[in-house]
């Protein structure tokens, strides 16, 4: 449990960043709550997402996220970005992608950029042009490559602002338990 105290509704931008998240998912998580702490943070940061997801697409940044989550060992965003990939995959594929996405009937292109993003969570540091070019190889763009690199680096970001903060785990309503089990960290 996090020793930072978190602030209530009262008006103004935390108000507005709560009411968006009852609108959208029913509740505030956890994690919503810690980074209204600093609201223009929280807000810049969605914006940051918001312009990637524009060119990216959702399914694809949805599994960068992934793919960068698991491998920062984030449970809150598994979970979090979880539910919202049920809206992009059947529940039984999307278990597949969170138990081993190499076995789970995605492209090999959608692999690799679960690759990419994984590595890059993982060891940044050891990334060269090979990584990008294997991007490249399996028809991304510059502009998606870079858009895959800054996909996996915001969850980056998130997830360790979360551990650092002991941010709660929310388990988000709608996530059956097998699910639930797959997108364990």
């Amino acid at each position: 449990m996090s020793i930072i105290e978190t602030p209530e509704e009262t008006d103004g931008l935390v108000a507005d960043l709560y009411a968006a998240e009852i609108s959208e998912i029913g509740y505030v998580p956890s994690h919503t709550r810690m980074m209204a702490v600093n609201p223009e943070a929280f807000r810049a940061f969605q914006q940051l997402v918001r312009a990637i997801v524009s060119q990216l697409g959702v399914r694809r940044f949805e599994l960068a996220t992934l793919a960068a989550a698991d491998a920062v060992g984030s449970r809150a965003c598994r979970y979090a970005h979880g539910r919202k990939s049920l809206k992009l995959f059947e529940e039984e594929q999307l278990e597949r992608i969170a138990r081993d996405y190499h076995d789970a009937l995605l492209s090999d292109a959608d692999v690799a950029l679960m690759d990419f993003a994984a590595k890059l969570s993982r060891d940044s540091a050891s990334m060269t042009d090979a990584d990008s070019l294997r991007l490249r190889e399996m028809g991304f763009t510059d502009r998606e490559v870079v858009d895959i690199a800054l996909a996996a680096s915001v969850r980056n970001y998130f997830s360790r602002a979360l551990h650092a903060l002991a941010v709660e785990v929310d388990v988000p309503p709608g996530l059956s338990p097998s699910l639930k089990d797959a997108l364990t960290v």
